[in-house]
Parts: C-alpha cells; sequence; structure tokens
C-alpha cells in the first residue's frame, strides 16, 4: 500500500539527493500507484530519476508523467527597438 511516507519519501529523494536535486518532479498517491508528474531538460534526466527511484522504491508502482522540455541555444540575435 502507498501512503503519505512513501510519497513524502520519494519526493525527499528527488530533492535531496546530491546528483539528482530535482525540484520540478511533483509526487502524487492515485489510486494503487505513485505518479511522477513534471518536466525536465533532457531524456537522461528523466532516465535517471526513473532509474533512481525503481532502485530506492522497488516496490512501489509508478505512473510516470516527465515530459522533455526543449530548450535549445538561441540561434541568432534577438533585435530590440
Amino acid at each position: 500500500m502507498i501512503d503519505e511516507y512513501t510519497e513524502a519519501a520519494v519526493q525527499r529523494l528527488l530533492t535531496e539527493h546530491g546528483g539528482l536535486a530535482e525540484q520540478g518532479i511533483k509526487v502524487v498517491r492515485r489510486e494503487r500507484v505513485l505518479a511522477l508528474c513534471g518536466e525536465v531538460e533532457s531524456r537522461q534526466r528523466r532516465d535517471e530519476i526513473l532509474r533512481l527511484v525503481h532502485e530506492s522504491f522497488p516496490d512501489v508502482p509508478l505512473s510516470i508523467d516527465i515530459g522533455v522540455t526543449r530548450a535549445n541555444a538561441p540561434t541568432e540575435a534577438e533585435e530590440l527597438p
């Protein structure tokens, strides 16, 4: 069973992990799964989040709703009036 303690532990793991420190992912209990929602800057970051949560909480069923935000550097200068 997923309770508020598990929900809080996963959120704490994401925000306090030294190599991750992810604050943009929201952890929400939904019926019988724990949903991870939000956006990250790369597929590798999303994969690292999923790997870390699966390793730390292997028995917790997850629903993943993490999108990848495309943030590329500008290709040309912006002209201001």
